[in-house]
């Protein structure tokens, strides 16, 4: 009898459901299995790289717009111009940001990534503060001497080097040094085998049972936790004692936010869990990025040599040992289209969540309030339409970005979700590539296949094998 009773209380939430939905004109699709859903589905096609597909299957089966369930939440599928113009100018009015529940118990509820409304606008504007090209200018010297130290380590008199993860290497320290004042030695390296760790189960099926990509995710985020607390508390005394500037890194910076009445305008949380996101977002995005800029001039020596030609003519204006400058940034205009072209046809991000703060009306539909809205940038990314020839890589299509409808290349989002770490992610990148094309030359060393996990990366790191090159 009390099994019997259970097991009528688990389903009276999905009657209760089913009886909501049935009133409304909820899209079509299904829910599937209670709490797993399509989660095993989505999470398997992006392992397999054949994520797009599955989106493209949901299509053709559903139309543009279907309900799912993802990670334990009922879900509404969508994409295009129309679904980005949905996501990101609706911000605190109908949608809000949301994330898996897996992505929310690793990196915590007071990042940017989960704060709507003042507490987003007041997080972000102190992270902007940082963030902004002013700021940025004046550490450009540090990330040419980071680049320039892993090539040293890393690179030089090898034949042959996997680059992947010497690219998660280099944005990571980048990240430690601009971010948390880190320079090198053992703290770094205990942050970076955490952070490593931490990133297998940010998409995951939020079940904490031992051995699962979550629980081990979990734990992991607990330990940078703990190391972030006593960074910010070394910080604090240094701030107290003068020995430390309020510019001198991110941590430093939002500890020294006040209000008039002499309050910090950042807690301690939400310092500790934006830098993580930081952490995240920075190292992922450039790593990747990075990567599949080396991977596509190994297979186009077409834009190889234009990058090269471009990267030449800066490196000839340089004395030896002198470092890159922001004015030398500005000149690789091609590069960073390059760059651009890249991240149009492998975004970082496959997709993302939001939810409905009120029943909404889209594409002849309503998508229930409460909700969990997933969308796709791929897609979008690959519309004919919006892209002609969208599986040609043409870096033309940047040269003037104005002339790209809005809510369309959405690579690093759009409007008052935008990237705050764009120019960051810039810099990185336009400094990296500078040295490795400059350096030297090199062909790819296994098959080109790639995965997302839940970023896309090489399924073997892209090996290549390299040679020294001398300038022209």
């Amino acid at each position: 009898m009390n099994l019997f009773f259970a097991s009528f209380l688990f389903l009276i939430p999905i009657l209760l459901l089913f009886r909501r939905l049935s009133s409304k004109r909820v899209p079509p699709g299904s829910l599937g299995i209670p709490f797993i859903g399509q989660s095993l589905a989505l999470l398997g096609a992006m392992r397999a790289n054949t994520a797009e597909k599955w989106a493209e299957e949901r299509v053709r089966k559903y139309g543009p717009v279907s309900k799912l369930s993802l990670f334990g939440k009922p879900t509404v599928f969508i994409y295009g111009q129309a679904a980005n113009k949905l996501i990101f100018s609706n911000e605190g009015n109908t949608v809000a940001f949301h994330q898996p529940q897996s992505m929310k118990m690793i990196l915590g509820t007071r990042n940017l990534f989960e704060l709507s409304g003042q507490d987003h606008k007041r997080v972000r504007s102190a992270l902007a503060r940082f963030l902004k090209p002013e700021s940025l200018k004046q550490s450009v010297a540090k990330m040419d001497e980071e680049v320039r130290r892993n090539i040293e380590m890393h690179w030089q008199e090898k034949q042959q080097v996997t680059v992947l993860p010497l690219m998660k290497t280099l944005t990571f320290n980048i990240i430690c040094s601009l971010m948390f004042g880190l320079e090198q030695g053992k703290h770094r390296d205990q942050f970076l085998a955490s952070f490593q760790a931490m990133m297998e189960g940010l998409w995951s099926v939020p079940i904490n049972i031992p051995f699962t990509r979550y629980s081990h995710s979990l734990r992991e985020s607990a330990r940078i936790q703990e190391m972030l607390k006593e960074v910010v508390q070394k910080k604090k005394i240094q701030l107290a004692q003068n020995e430390a500037s309020p510019h001198q890194d991110l941590i430093t910076s939002l500890l020294s936010m006040v209000d008039e009445n002499d309050q910090q305008l950042i807690t301690e949380r939400e310092i500790i869990e934006n830098a993580m996101l930081v952490m995240v977002a920075g190292h992922e995005t450039s790593s990747i990025l990075i990567t599949f800029i080396v991977r596509l001039l190994a297979i186009d020596p077409t834009v190889c040599e234009a990058v090269l030609q471009e990267q030449e003519e800066i490196a000839k204006s340089k004395s030896s040992g002198e470092s890159l400058t922001w004015e030398d940034l500005a000149k690789m205009k091609y590069t960073w289209r390059v760059a651009l072209e890249t991240l149009r046809m492998i975004p970082p991000a496959y997709g993302g969540f939001r939810k409905s703060l009120t029943d909404i009306e889209y594409g002849g539909y309503i998508i229930p309030k409460g909700w969990q809205i997933f969308w796709v940038t791929s897609m979008t990314h690959m519309d004919n339409s919006l892209f002609p020839e969208p599986s040609k890589f043409d870096p033309s299509r940047f040269e003037n970005q104005g002339s790209i409808p809005p809510y369309c290349f959405i690579a690093f989002g759009a409007g008052t979700r935008i990237c705050p770490g764009y120019e960051l992610a810039r810099i990185e990148t336009l400094v990296a590539i500078h040295y490795l094309v400059t350096r030297f030359t090199w062909k790819l060393a296994a098959d080109d296949l790639f995965r997302r996990n839940p970023t896309p990366e090489p399924t073997q790191g892209l090996p290549i094998q390299i040679w020294p090159r001398k300038l022209s």
